[in-house]
């Protein structure tokens, strides 16, 4: 199945988009996502969806640096309660292994790899999204990350010894040169930083021996599985796929880089069905917006697509034991 990938991938997104005169939330649309759905940074859409908009908006903004602009607005917090973990780690090497491991928790198509020899330390990272679709966008951001994420710990001041991308350079490479303060060599065998190894034994000052135990065991209480399982993905799909009126079997299998039979199989497995964890969804998302009078009622029949009110009217008495209206009233 295609990975996922968080909307945390796009933090800040909204704010660069607009300093450059782009309308980010059509871009979004654009792509299949949902605007409204930006500040739920834990919800998992598409990959190619994400690497996609990145390559619009660079696109749209004749910006061929955009990748490495939207990092700027980055911070070690933006990795959510990973970076708690991260902070506490005795030095660079043990904070990249941290950072490696876990990857899968906030991106499934992200994949790097620490690599030494020789005094030289490697940071290759790909981008696989599950199809033919342009991630250059995609690895500029990666790697711009990691190359902050190690001048947090090392200096502020520091820089690699190359950057290296797969990608051929655009016209205009003179702002990958000044970000990441060295020369950027484009069409290269591998994406990613190098550096000397004795720069990953840097301690790192903020973290404390005390406070490490603690962020181990909150780790290990927020880990999942690098695979997801299917009734999983496919009920972060319908949540985003609802609100376009394109939720279907075909398009979630289509989303997921499957055929639809795939998709009933795999569930079967699971003990679920297509409908059950579209019902199961809808109720969820239901209570919660029926309980807010922030929209009407109409509108909230039309999110969770269906096709008229009655119709929602329906469904959620037999769920609920009430019509909408009389659970609004009731809360």
């Amino acid at each position: 199945m295609k990975p996922l990938a968080r909307y945390a991938a796009l933090n800040n997104y909204v704010e660069l988009g607009h300093s450059l005169g782009l309308d980010p939330a059509q871009l979004v649309r654009d792509v299949g996502l949902d605007p409204a759905s930006l500040a739920l940074q834990d919800r998992w859409v598409p990959a190619d969806a994400v690497a996609e908009l990145l390559e619009r908006s660079a696109t749209a903004s004749g910006r061929a640096d955009f990748g490495l602009a939207l990092a700027r607005h980055r911070r070690l917090g933006n990795l959510g309660p990973l970076s708690l973990v991260i902070r506490e780690e005795p030095d660079v090497r043990s904070a990249l292994r941290v950072l490696i491991r876990h990857q899968h928790m906030y991106n499934e198509a992200l994949r790097t790899r620490l690599s030494e020899a020789g005094g030289i330390a490697t940071l290759a990272t790909t981008v696989d999204v599950g199809g033919d679709g342009e991630v250059g966008q995609s690895v500029e951001l990666a790697v711009a990350i990691l190359f902050q994420l190690l001048q947090g710990f090392i200096s502020p001041a520091w820089h690699p010894l190359a950057i290296s991308f797969a990608h051929p350079a655009p016209p205009e490479h003179r702002p990958h040169d000044q970000f990441f303060h060295t020369t950027v060599r484009f069409d290269q065998d591998f994406n990613g930083i190098t550096l000397y190894t004795k720069d990953l034994d840097t301690p790192n000052a903020m973290a404390d021996p005390e406070l490490r135990r603690y962020t181990q065991e909150l780790l290990d209480g927020m880990a999942v599985s690098p695979d997801p399982d299917t009734a999983y993905r496919v009920r972060e799909l319908i949540e985003l796929l609802l609100p376009t009126g394109r939720c279907s079997v075909d398009q979630v299998a289509r989303s997921l880089g499957v055929d639809r039979r795939t998709v009933h199989r795999r569930l079967r497995a699971e003990g679920e069905t297509f409908s059950s964890v579209l019902d199961s969804t809808r109720v969820g998302l239901a209570r919660h917006m029926v309980g807010s009078d922030r929209r009407s009622l109409t509108e909230v029949a039309d999110l969770l697509g269906f096709s008229s009110p009655g119709n929602f009217s329906r469904w959620f008495r037999q769920r609920f034991g009430q019509s909408p209206s009389e659970w609004r009233r009731a809360g």
